[in-house]
């Protein structure tokens, strides 16, 4: 009896594994977008760090991650059992606070841009300056800020990786959804934060390269790959910046009209009709609803930073 009864509860644990593994493969491929805004988010979240701590930066990052999951994964099994229409408000919080923390920074960039009418030269000068007369303190709040914005960003992201599998796993038992939805956060966050790594690494790879010796083919390829690595690298940080603020909009401002009905409703209307365009008709209509919803993004996001200003100003 005891070996039947052993039995019995290994076919139950490979039954539950096997689901676990089909539910995951499906809450993955529909979590693939998010895990795109995610990796080009956080590649520029940890950006501008020195050289030497861009590693530590992204491992203290991926610990908060790791953190935040730690506390979605309940919350969202609790949510669905007892109050699950909360889980679109608190996604719609979270959206807004995405666009708003993009416009932000391009608020921020616009403020802060060099000024016309002085030479460039001498505004990079005062930048290389005031960068390098800053002492150890100030370098280390800098990268704990860069630690703190990362996590907040990654918490948002998180709890939509993590609503949208518990959408897949809705009709399941409770130990199959648990299951599934830890299996998605490990992969997620270990996926993600080891492409962010390799990413910030790339002009040390180039530089290893670079330094290779000997007259060798296979040297002579690995100098020429490194020193195109080296040039290439702060361009990619750069499109990171920018692909990672866009993200921002998109994801934020997706999950605002995926909560607006009417507003998703247009949107999904706006890719049918540009559907009916000759040549560029499929493109223009699998493009149309990311350009509609970062552009929802921003306007969601200038009011809320014009309501936090207004509030603080009333503050203070």
């Amino acid at each position: 009896m005891a070996g039947a009864s052993l039995l019995t509860l290994l076919d139950d644990i490979a039954t539950i594994l096997d689901d676990v593994a089909a539910m995951s493969k499906v809450a993955a491929r529909k979590t693939a977008g998010v895990l795109g805004d995610d990796l080009a988010l956080n590649a520029q979240q940890v950006s501008g760090v020195a050289s030497e701590r861009e590693l530590p930066v992204v491992w203290a990052v991926a610990l908060g991650s790791f953190r935040n999951k730690l506390i979605l994964v309940p919350a969202a099994l609790v949510i669905s059992a007892f109050i699950p229409w909360a889980i679109m408000p608190l996604l719609m919080f979270g959206g807004l606070f995405l666009c708003y923390e993009g416009f932000e920074k391009l608020h921020h960039s616009y403020q802060h841009k060099p000024s016309l009418d002085k030479p460039s030269q001498k505004s990079d000068a005062v930048e290389v300056e005031r960068k390098l007369s800053r002492d150890v303190a100030d370098l280390q709040t800098y990268e704990k800020e860069k630690i703190k914005g990362a996590i907040r960003t990654d918490f948002v992201l998180s709890a939509e990786i993590i609503a949208i599998s518990l959408g897949v796993v809705a009709e399941s038992d409770l130990m199959s959804q648990f299951l599934t939805l830890s299996v998605i956060a490990v992969v997620m966050t270990v996926g993600v934060y080891g492409l962010v790594a390799g990413i910030v690494k790339i002009d040390d790879l180039g530089f290893y390269l670079n330094k290779r010796q000997g007259e060798g083919f296979l040297n002579r390829v690995g100098r020429y790959i490194g020193l195109k690595l080296i040039i290439a690298a702060p361009y990619l940080m750069k499109i990171l910046t920018v692909v990672g603020t866009i993200a921002m909009f998109m994801v934020g401002g997706g999950i605002l009209t995926h909560g607006i009905h009417v507003v998703g409703a247009y949107i999904e209307h706006a890719a049918v009709l540009v559907e009916q365009l000759d040549y560029i008709g499929g493109l223009l209509k699998m493009l149309t609803p990311s350009i509609l919803n970062a552009l929802f993004g921003i306007v969601a996001g200038a009011i809320a930073l014009a309501i936090m200003s207004l509030i603080q100003k009333v503050r203070a």
